[in-house]
């Protein structure tokens, strides 16, 4: 399969170029309308996020099929003219040659940025052993780096949202993953200020991505004062659109008609929509 090359250098850059100064919120719509709306409101890049995808395909997070993801890659890329990353979960590789094999892939998809996280789903075993995780990071860089290099890595350190909140291990896997050629590292579920900091002198010069994943004290602000560079929302925004969902359809289920306030108008969508861009 060759490679897009609508906009692809393009957006590369530019993705790119937003890491390299100043801090810029990333985030995260699950489907085509949600890219085309966030677009629409002047973000200057977007990210995929594997619970709100699964979840509107009925799934549980973590649990498509490589083949569901990488076309779900392509369909929000051809959706935006946006720089897109990708929350492509553990690589999709039993072992480091097989994460080179699916990395590629998603390259190829035209995406701007990419992620790999070092989690298991084992509960007895939650994170790779960090050798494991490095080798595999490592061959995330040489798929990358096979195809022009262009497009950006993210390391992930899952210890804060694998149930093993140890910052310091978190540090030095963070730090393993840099020198294996992460080009963004981040740890979902740091939240307080000393964490951010700690993670950020860590790796230094390398730019830091944080979670925002409910409401915060914290402002934009107060995370480029830290010296983030990103700011995502995981799935923060499709469990917005669920628990309204959830709560008007439970008002239905008990037989009322009251639980569709803060409805988005028909016309409005309409219009944001009607020329399909």
């Amino acid at each position: 399969m060759s490679e897009p090359t609508r906009n692809t250098a393009r957006q590369r850059a530019e993705f790119r170029a937003l890491h390299a100064a100043g801090c810029f919120v990333l985030p995260n719509p699950w489907d085509v309308g949600s890219a085309r709306y966030l677009q629409g409101l002047g973000f200057k890049a977007l990210a995929t996020t594997s619970s709100g995808f699964a979840w509107s395909r009925g799934h549980a997070d973590n649990t498509l099929p490589r083949e569901a993801i990488l076309a779900h890659l392509r369909e929000i890329v051809a959706a935006t003219d946006l720089p897109v990353n990708a929350d492509f979960e553990n690589g999709f590789g039993a072992d480091p040659a097989g994460v080179a094999q699916s990395v590629g892939l998603a390259v190829e998809t035209g995406v701007a940025g990419l992620s790999v996280e070092d989690s298991t789903g084992d509960a007895a075993a939650p994170l790779l052993p960090l050798d494991v995780a490095v080798e595999r990071m490592r061959a995330a860089r040489r798929a990358i780096d096979e195809r022009g290099g262009d497009t950006l890595l993210t390391g992930r350190a899952e210890n804060f949202v694998a149930g093993m909140p140890d910052l310091d291990d978190a540090i030095a896997r963070l730090q393993a993953y840099a020198q294996a050629g992460a080009d963004c590292l981040y740890a979902p579920g740091i939240q307080t200020r000393e964490q951010i900091a700690a993670v950020v002198s860590a790796v230094a010069p390398k730019p830091v991505n944080v979670l925002i994943g409910a409401n915060s004290a914290l402002t934009l602000d107060d995370l480029a004062a830290l010296g983030v560079r990103r700011v995502s929302v995981g799935g923060a925004l499709a469990r917005t659109a669920w628990g309204s969902f959830m709560r008007a359809a439970q008002r239905l289920a008990d037989g009322r008609f009251d639980g569709f306030e803060g409805a988005a108008p028909g016309a409005t969508l309409n219009g944001l929509f009607r020329s399909g861009t």
